[in-house]
């Protein structure tokens, strides 16, 4: 028996967003950045067709263990010929890719200091460190040049009362502070 679908007058809300899919210039350099720095694990990979459907080079990833409740994977990487290189410094606001800044987040504060500290050790360059009100961030980019926001959120308590005031206050930090944090949190953003 077939279901009557409600008739709506406005989109229904997501839930969010599912997985993202990067066009990638090397499969290997661009695997080391996202599982061995960032901590995604490949959870698959595109077999050859025989169908007629052209094949390509993509892997999948995953941002936690799939014995978790997480999607079947957050992040596709398919290799493609004539990418533009990168450009030599990153900006955030004068990028040459259509994608502004992908955020990863990370489950807590501690586990994020790591993190910071782990790529800060392997010599990924560290382009901008913001307090923003609702995540506490570090901007790198990936090899494509794709800006990448490494970030842990704050406690909802912090943020929930001005949403708009908390996307709009922001706090750069100077280099030596990458790894200074404190969880006297700003909550006053006019």
């Amino acid at each position: 028996m077939a279901e009557t679908i409600k008739k709506r007058s406005a989109a229904v809300a997501p839930r969010g967003i599912n997985h993202l899919v990067l066009n990638v210039r090397d499969m290997e350099e661009s695997h080391h950045f996202w599982a061995d720095l960032l901590g995604f694990k490949q959870v698959g990979k595109l077999k050859p067709r025989e169908d007629g459907i052209p094949s390509m080079n993509m892997q999948f990833y995953s941002g936690l263990d799939q014995d978790d409740d997480v999607n079947h994977h957050d992040l596709a990487l398919v290799q493609r010929d004539g990418l533009q290189e990168p450009p030599d410094e990153w900006s955030m606001f004068a990028g040459t890719s259509a994608v502004n800044h992908i955020a990863i987040t990370y489950p807590d504060r501690e586990s994020w200091l790591e993190q910071v500290q782990y790529l800060k050790e392997r010599g990924v360059k560290m382009n901008l460190r913001v307090d923003h009100g609702m995540t506490h961030s570090v901007y790198i980019n990936d090899p494509n040049g794709y800006g990448v926001e490494v970030l842990y959120e704050l406690p909802n308590e912090v943020w929930e009362h001005d949403i708009d005031g908390a996307l709009n206050y922001a706090k750069v930090l100077p280099d030596e502070e990458l790894l200074t944090d404190t969880t006297e949190y700003e909550t006053k953003f006019s």
